[in-house]
């Protein structure tokens, strides 16, 4: 793995020059590297995260990737990591008018990470700088603690799925200070106790990083900062920390209340938890905006790079690439061809003054086809889109009857043909409700499962899961509850419904001694 070259980094500055006069936002600081297939191999089950934790079931997956492309060679386009500076990584054989292709996809993914909503807990950090400190610290742990550490991560990995993240993010932090005011305000002055000619020479430097640019002032004078001070990630941290004790997930209440995790040989375990909670909750966004994210930036590079230049001589190239990656399936799901589709009709929709009530009015469909007003606001419309909404209600506000009946759209169902021994495929529904449905059916959506604070005494602890029409699967029952047993040390219970004969039916599963009854 290295940087690209400087004449691909040029490429790249050009093509963010070009994405910022069209309006996307993104910082001027970026990373690219030149990887292998050998590299995206070992990568991919570290999240394309380089400095990610060291991890045995990683080493499985590296094995499983290695096997396959032995006998499946294939090249994947680009990944991109949401950090600060934001990482991307490109095949090592690309040809230049491919990774112009590329390099507007890659900008179209960081202008959606920097600026949708659903991100902004990660905004100010350096993600990948805080991954290489939290894996010191459980290389740290082994070399003390030996397997158990990997025993704490496995416990915990089987409940990083239900980690609060929608309690996370919307969190009173805007009611607190930022780190910029808390520097000044507070760490100085209070913590440090800094004299005045000092506090000066810091509000000098950070205006004229300020004047420099005004987007990457936060990102560049706290990188000074911490440089400076390394403790001030801790103190800031310090500063804001909250009372979550109404509001805690699974993890949290265990590293709270756990007389266990809590004894004084135990508590480096509370800081391995909190460091597969927190690599949890970092991309669990990207798991909740897989067709927002994909089809923004499919939309982004397919408008860009068709204007660039230098698509010129590659047009028949790039329809064969691009219709690998953005074409509608008749019979699954394609996040990128969905995505895009949609923002195109939306941003169609938003020219001609269809995202109104009264065109929702209108019944007849010659009339709702020849409908312009010609209010030509689509791309701000799309934009607002990218800024404020997640996978499920940009799928259940925008998908309608005219968007599947434009693009032919329909539910596939199927059946086994027992005279030919086959399996048949036939259109169930052609209905927009019905496809919507069987989109959001496709979204990944964690069980909720929460602790029962009432019901928790007497060393035992009581989970509930709130059934809502999808029942756990059973078989990942057992394990899961052997880890929280561990660190709970002590009887847990799990309060949930099963559908018996198409029925919900309530059950209560006890493990006690890694044994489970119900």
């Amino acid at each position: 793995m290295k940087l690209i070259t400087q004449h691909q980094k040029k490429l790249m500055e050009e093509c963010k020059i070009k994405a910022k006069d069209v309006g996307l936002l993104i910082d001027d600081e970026t990373l690219e590297y030149e990887v292998t297939n050998q590299d995206m191999v070992e990568l991919s089950p570290k999240g394309m995260i380089p400095t990610h934790y060291d991890y045995w079931v990683q080493d499985l997956e590296i094995i499983k990737g290695k096997k396959q492309y032995e006998l499946y060679p294939h090249s994947a386009y680009e990944t991109v990591i949401n950090s600060r500076p934001a990482i991307s990584f490109y095949n090592d054989n690309n040809p230049d008018w491919l990774n112009v292709m590329i390099f507007y996809h890659v900008i179209g993914h960081i202008d959606f990470f920097q600026n949708n909503m659903f991100y902004k807990n990660t905004w100010d950090d350096d993600f990948v700088g805080q991954a290489l400190a939290d894996k010191r610290l459980i290389n740290h742990f082994r070399t003390k603690h030996g397997r158990w550490v990997d025993y704490i991560i496995e416990f915990t990995r089987g409940i990083d799925n239900i980690t609060g993240y929608y309690h996370n993010l919307s969190s009173d932090k805007e009611t607190k200070l930022n780190k910029i005011d808390y520097y000044f305000d507070i760490f100085l002055q209070k913590e440090k106790k800094c004299s005045i000619p000092i506090y000066l020479k810091e509000m000098d430097k950070y205006n004229k990083i300020l004047n420099q640019n005004k987007r990457t002032v936060k990102t560049v004078f706290l990188a000074e900062v911490k440089t400076k001070y390394p403790e001030f990630e801790a103190f800031y941290k310090r500063y804001n920390k909250k009372d979550i004790k109404k509001h805690t997930d699974i993890i949290q209440y265990l590293m709270q209340n756990s007389d266990f995790v809590n004894r004084d040989e135990n508590k480096w375990m509370k800081s391995v938890m909190e460091i597969v909670r927190n690599m949890a909750l970092y991309f669990e966004p990207q798991r909740r905006t897989k067709v927002c994210n994909e089809g923004w930036a499919s939309l982004w590079h397919d408008k860009l790079f068709r204007a660039d230049d230098r698509i010129s001589g590659h047009e028949v190239d790039y329809a064969v690439i691009n219709s690998k990656v953005t074409s509608l399936p008749l019979v699954g799901l394609n996040p990128y061809a969905l995505g895009m589709r949609l923002f195109e009709y939306i941003e169609e929709c938003g020219d001609k003054g269809k995202l109104s009530k009264e065109f929702d009015l209108i019944k007849n469909r010659d009339i709702r086809k020849k409908y312009n007003k010609k209010v030509n606001n689509g791309k701000e419309k799309i934009f607002n889109i990218r800024k404020n909404l997640d996978d499920f209600n940009f799928i259940n506000t925008f998908i309608n009857q005219d968007f599947v009946d434009k693009h032919n759209l329909c539910v596939v169902g199927e059946r086994i043909d027992k005279r030919r021994g086959v399996k048949q495929y036939y259109i169930k529904s052609r209905k927009a409700e019905d496809y919507k449905q069987y989109v959001m059916s496709n979204f990944i959506h964690p069980p909720h499962i929460t602790v029962d604070t009432e019901k928790t005494k007497h060393g035992i602890l009581r989970l509930t899961h709130h059934y809502e029409k999808k029942q756990l699967i059973p078989e990942f029952i057992y394990n899961t509850m052997v880890g929280i047993e561990y660190l709970w040390n002590g009887v847990v219970e799990l309060d949930t419904n099963l559908v018996f004969q198409g029925k919900p039916q309530q059950t209560l599963y006890v493990m006690k001694n890694r044994e489970l009854t119900k």
